[in-house]
């Protein structure tokens, strides 16, 4: 061992302490009883045996512990990309110290824990986490190896990002509500993906000072920093958001409720995001990333579609509603195969009678127009499809061109239709104000963007929209879910089949007062008995 560096093997825990000496090796001990690193055994085949894998996970937990980036990456099955990033755990990411306490093995896996301190100018600060790793047999050589992945060095790592020690790229933001009221990850978790991309994006213009810190970086400019492990604080900016603390809160409470759901409240009048909510919350912004089938709900834009083209004049017109209907030779059918005898647009409306919103718009199939028409009543009145400038990155909708059985099927929310929270919620709160107003995280005037623009309803439009939401609150699909809401308010119901999951997507987006919500539950079934109760919560928070 050379001079400097100190390797204890102590309970199975290998602590380091590097003084900027190099590592002078670690002999691992092969099937044969050599010690030697420069024989190799024979060639195996098959699984490692418990034996291989213990000698090889400590090996490797030695020497990165040891710091020798080189040796512990040649016991992987990809030292091109493991070397760089395990060099990186001292001179990048800044750690001086580390106790790695591998567990036993389970399998052919082992899990462990670190212990570091990460030293930046002479202040140190400590910093642990878990993480695993797995032990596989080498194609070419038969030798056990670690399987390399990123999450090895640290659970948060993927392709594309490194560990980082050093002044943040953007100072730190205390982000706050439309009343000035603080939003931290801590009280509301939900924003904590939203409240980075906020700061990477706003950090300079809030007018604070950058600290130090551990972090997550990416090569991707477009994502933000994950910060780790503060080393010295900076001067927080202040950034206003549209957020309303109380909304947020609520919303928080009332995706909690699922395992995996996704909300966004929008206030109609202004386009002000009053809360985003994700469960689980702090990973994947679902509610304004995601792109999933809306089913139902988009009977919204279907219906605006039908009045714009002339197949229906208003909620009071006769359609028809059949159990089923065929299109193309598929055959499309209602929930339980109902049917409404003697029908008017509202009442299909109401009741989401699939067969209704795929019969009647058959003259637009037969003027040659039928792919096209949804898609462009979208963009038209809903501005779905536009390029949104929230303030932070978003999925803003998307109704493709279709033919064949896809038109059908989107006309119902289904084929190629991709929404998302966002953008349900913003189609409800068009039909509220009577068009479009693009959502907002932060006012526009921080940093110049323009915003996407649409058409204004006609009023005839917005008016026949509106009756029937509130019809469907009232006495309809959705009355159950919206019945403790008061005041002047509107819904739709959705269910979004999924291919290879049994149950359907549960999705509902509401109104009411100067505030529309939406929410999806994965695997939530029927709108109104799962997505339904979340939004209600929330609209009674307003």
């Amino acid at each position: 061992m050379r001079s400097g560096m100190k390797v204890a093997v102590i309970g199975g825990a290998f602590v380091l302490v590097a003084t900027g000496v190099g590592y002078g090796g670690y002999a691992l001990l092969f099937d044969d009883g050599s010690t030697s690193t420069m024989s190799a055994p024979a060639r195996k085949t098959g699984p490692p045996d418990a034996t291989e894998i213990d000698r090889t996970s400590k090996a490797f937990l030695a020497a990165w512990a040891a710091g020798n980036a080189k040796e512990a990456a040649q016991l992987t099955d990809n030292a091109v990309e493991a070397e760089p990033l395990l060099a990186g755990y001292r001179t990048d990411a800044k750690v001086s110290k580390a106790v790695i306490t591998p567990a036993a093995p389970i399998g052919s896996e082992v899990t462990f824990t670190v212990a570091a301190t990460v030293t930046h100018d002479g202040v140190s600060k400590p910093w642990s986490y878990s993480s695993y790793l797995q032990v596989i047999r080498g194609l070419t050589t038969g030798k056990p190896l670690v399987a390399w992945t990123p999450t090895v060095l640290h659970p948060g790592l993927r392709k594309g990002t490194t560990l980082q020690t050093g002044p943040a790229t953007v100072a730190p933001v205390t982000a706050v509500d439309r009343n000035g009221r603080e939003l931290s990850r801590e009280k509301y978790p939900s924003l904590g993906p939203v409240l980075d991309a906020l700061r990477k994006k706003y950090g300079k213009l809030a007018g604070g000072t950058p600290g130090v810190e551990l972090a997550i970086t990416s090569a991707d400019p477009n994502k933000a920093d994950q910060t780790l492990l503060p080393i010295s604080e900076g001067k927080p900016g202040e950034l206003r958001t549209a957020i309303d603390a109380d909304v947020q809160a609520a919303a928080e409470a009332a995706v909690k409720q699922h395992a995996s759901a996704a909300l966004v409240a929008i206030k109609p009048s202004t386009g002000e995001i009053r809360a985003v909510a994700n469960s689980p919350a702090g990973g994947y912004n679902t509610a304004m990333l995601g792109a999933q089938a809306p089913g139902s709900t988009m009977k919204i834009v279907t219906a605006a579609m039908m009045l714009d083209q002339g197949i229906v004049d208003g909620p009071a017109s006769k359609v028809e509603c059949p159990a089923t209907v065929q299109w193309m030779g598929r055959t499309f059918e209602n929930l339980e195969r109902f049917s409404i005898p003697d029908s008017t647009f509202k009442d299909a409306f109401r009741r989401s009678c699939n067969t209704t919103f795929i019969k009647s718009v058959k003259p637009l199939d037969e003027r040659g127009e039928s792919g096209t028409a949804l898609g462009e009543t979208a963009r038209k009145f809903f501005g779905i499809g536009l390029e949104w400038k929230t303030g932070v990155a978003s999925f803003d909708g998307k109704v493709p061109e279709s033919d064949g059985t896809e038109t059908a099927a989107s006309y119902i929310g289904q084929g190629k239709i991709t929404m998302n929270a966002l953008t349900m919620a913003s189609v409800s709160a068009t039909v509220k104000d009577g068009g479009f107003r693009q959502p907002v995280l932060v006012p526009p005037s921080l940093d110049d963007r323009e915003l996407a623009t649409a058409e204004r309803m006609p009023g005839s439009m917005s008016a026949a929209l509106r009756e029937m939401m509130a019809a469907t609150a009232q006495s309809g699909s959705g009355q159950a879910a919206m019945s403790s809401v008061a005041g002047n308010k509107g819904a739709k119901t959705g269910s979004a089949e999924v291919d290879g999951q049994g149950k359907s997507n549960s999705w509902f987006t509401a109104y009411a007062g100067d505030l529309a919500v939406a929410a999806v539950v994965q695997s939530g079934g029927r709108g109104g008995e799962a997505a339904g109760p979340v939004v209600a919560k929330v609209l009674n928070a307003r």
